[in-house]
């Protein structure tokens, strides 16, 4: 039987899978909500597409209104979609020992049964991508999204007790049933247990407290950590807790982890309360780092930090405050599709 392992989000890639958005409130109720989303949705792919091949799933009634936003050289697959969270709904995608490609179909479940969630359509996304790359499809009875998890690619797994315990995602199952599913399906040796996300993430219309937001591995035994510097934000309190819990534990080769605290923005709040807005959430691509930014003085400073962790890529910012409106950030509509790699003595 195959070893199924997820590389580094570091790992050289084939492409990005996204979904553009299609309907609900990801849309608004205006036209104006309509061109914000799909003109940052866009930007994302858009910058994505100048380092490797961007596939980009479009419900068909929108294909057109797609191509008027996206750059001519992404992609576009007609595709029935209820959102447009590819981390969530798309597979994690993971290579064997032999080198070939795998792709874990979690259970999706509208991130444990939200009532103002639809996923009829959206828990058949991992399938279909599935199909379209080529990869060998791995069914895992685990509820869980792409979002809930960060490797180093070494045998470490991040998540949050929030999420993979959630009990409208894996109702009855423990620490140890996670653990297993999660060592078959991403050949990790070692589970990280975070107590929670962040606040906002964690409240109605959050995921319950996605680790890609909190936490990231850009290097094995170094790890990045939001960290809200005001004691008026809630997060100032969570963020210190996460950051002291992380110093308690290692990584699989048994390392103290280094940990790189990423200062949050400033900005406090918006019209719906405290903000979780966080430049955790960014994504690795060939040669590059697609950031979040919010026109923030920190910003800056972020980017900066995000550089020196990962050398020799270009950091490039796109303001992501729609995004995190609307429930996420860039790593949460993007999907990476690791290079297979090839055998030496291949032409």
């Amino acid at each position: 039987m195959s070893a199924w392992r997820m590389p580094s989000e570091t790992a050289p890639q084939d492409r990005v899978w996204m979904a553009f958005p299609t309907g609900g409130y990801t849309l608004g109720d205006t036209a104006a909500e309509a061109h914000a989303a799909r003109s940052v949705w866009a930007a994302v792919a858009n910058a994505v597409v100048e380092f490797e091949p961007v596939t980009m799933l479009v419900a068909p009634a929108d294909v057109q209104t797609a191509a008027d936003y996206l750059h001519p050289d992404i992609e576009v697959v007609p595709a029935a979609l209820n959102d447009a969270w590819m981390r969530d709904i798309g597979p994690t995608f993971v290579l064997d020992d032999v080198g070939r490609l795998g792709a874990v179909d979690w259970v999706f479940n509208g991130w444990g049964g939200q009532d103002w969630a639809a996923w009829d359509k959206d828990s058949l996304v991992a399938a279909d991508v599935a199909a379209r790359s080529g990869a060998s499809h791995l069914v895992s009875a685990l509820v869980n999204e792409g979002g809930g998890i960060h490797v180093d690619g070494e045998g470490t797994v991040l998540v949050t007790e929030t999420v993979q315990l959630d009990p409208g995602r894996n109702p009855g199952l423990g620490k140890a049933d996670v653990e297993a599913e999660l060592a078959r399906t991403l050949g990790v040796s070692h589970v990280v247990w975070l107590p929670r996300g962040l606040t906002r993430d964690s409240e109605r219309f959050g995921t319950r407290g996605h680790v890609d937001i909190v936490a990231a591995i850009p290097s094995p035994g170094t790890v990045l950590v939001h960290s809200q510097q005001n004691p008026a934000h809630p997060d100032f309190e969570v963020s210190r807790d996460i950051i002291s819990h992380l110093a308690t534990t290692r990584d699989a080769a048994g390392r103290d982890w280094n940990i790189i605290e990423v200062p949050a923005p400033e900005t406090l709040t918006d019209e719906e309360g405290f903000v979780d807005y966080s430049y955790i959430n960014h994504l690795v691509v060939n040669g590059g780092v697609i950031a979040c930014t919010f026109g923030d003085p920190m910003d800056e400073k972020a980017l900066r930090i995000l550089g020196d962790a990962y050398p020799g890529r270009r950091v490039v910012g796109i303001d992501a405050r729609e995004l995190f409106a609307r429930g996420g950030g860039i790593h949460c509509i993007t999907q990476q599709q690791p290079s297979v790699p090839q055998k030496t003595g291949q032409p």
